[in-house]
């Protein structure tokens, strides 16, 4: 791990997840950085595939230990995902399980109320996290906060790092569709975002699909008492 921080803060480039998850010994690692009047965390950089699928599983369902973390400020730990309570996360668990995903460790990034993002750990079948685990993932939550705080000096190319690589995980459509649906229903921005993610959940599609269709008005919301209308087609 101190060879991994030390290469994140000269800007060494190569493929940061990867690198984290090698360092961690985790099944997977995740970056996702808070975006946009909602406060969303969008994903940044993921490896290996099953965590890109994870954290677009939390992104349209906007429950897990991800947004948990976010919204407390505290690292959530649930390093075997059989013994939560079925009602703490209802929506992701069944599938969360479904994509092999053993255990969570979620890490916030931030400084008191300041909140930038969160650090995503997933857990090997072991479903535990030994104590240098934990001490080396708090350790790069760390120096990732300091990083995405301070974007300038020595931390300049490690932003540069993140924000620049070309992952396709981000969701700018989601922030334009949510405020098209505003001002389709006269609903507030979080009704609106509610909307969305109820509508991504019900059809079994990921948010960022949705959205799309919004943005490109093959899908309206405005008839609020049938559901959303999909123009040409009949009820969405």
């Amino acid at each position: 791990m101190a060879d991994v921080l030390r290469s994140l803060r000269l800007g060494g480039r190569g493929d940061p997840a990867r690198a984290c998850a090698l360092a961690l010994g985790a099944e997977g690692v995740a970056l996702s950085l808070l975006v946009g009047n909602g406060r969303m965390a969008e994903p940044i950089w993921c490896h290996p595939g099953v965590s890109a699928r994870f954290e677009e599983l939390q992104f349209t369902l906007g429950e897990g230990p991800g947004p948990d973390a976010v919204r407390t400020g505290s690292p959530v730990m649930e390093p075997d995902l059989d013994r939560v309570r079925p009602d703490r996360w209802p929506a992701l668990l069944p599938p969360a399980r479904d994509m092999g995903v053993h255990g969570v460790c979620c890490f916030p990034l931030g400084i008191g109320a300041i909140r930038v993002g969160v650090l995503t750990v997933l857990c090997d079948g072991d479903r535990t996290m030994t104590v240098q685990q934990c001490t080396d993932a708090t350790a790069l939550a760390a120096a990732l906060t300091g990083a995405l705080l301070n974007g300038n000096g020595n931390s300049g190319p490690v932003l540069g790092m993140f924000l620049d690589r070309p992952t396709g995980l981000h969701r700018a459509a989601v922030h334009q569709a949510t405020g098209m649906i505003s001002v389709q229903l006269g609903v507030t921005m979080e009704e609106a975002l509610l909307r969305l993610r109820a509508h991504a959940y019900s059809s079994g599609r990921p948010l960022g699909e949705v959205a799309d269709d919004v943005v490109a008005r093959r899908l309206r919301f405005d008839d609020d008492t049938n559901g959303p209308y999909s123009p040409g087609d009949g009820k969405g």
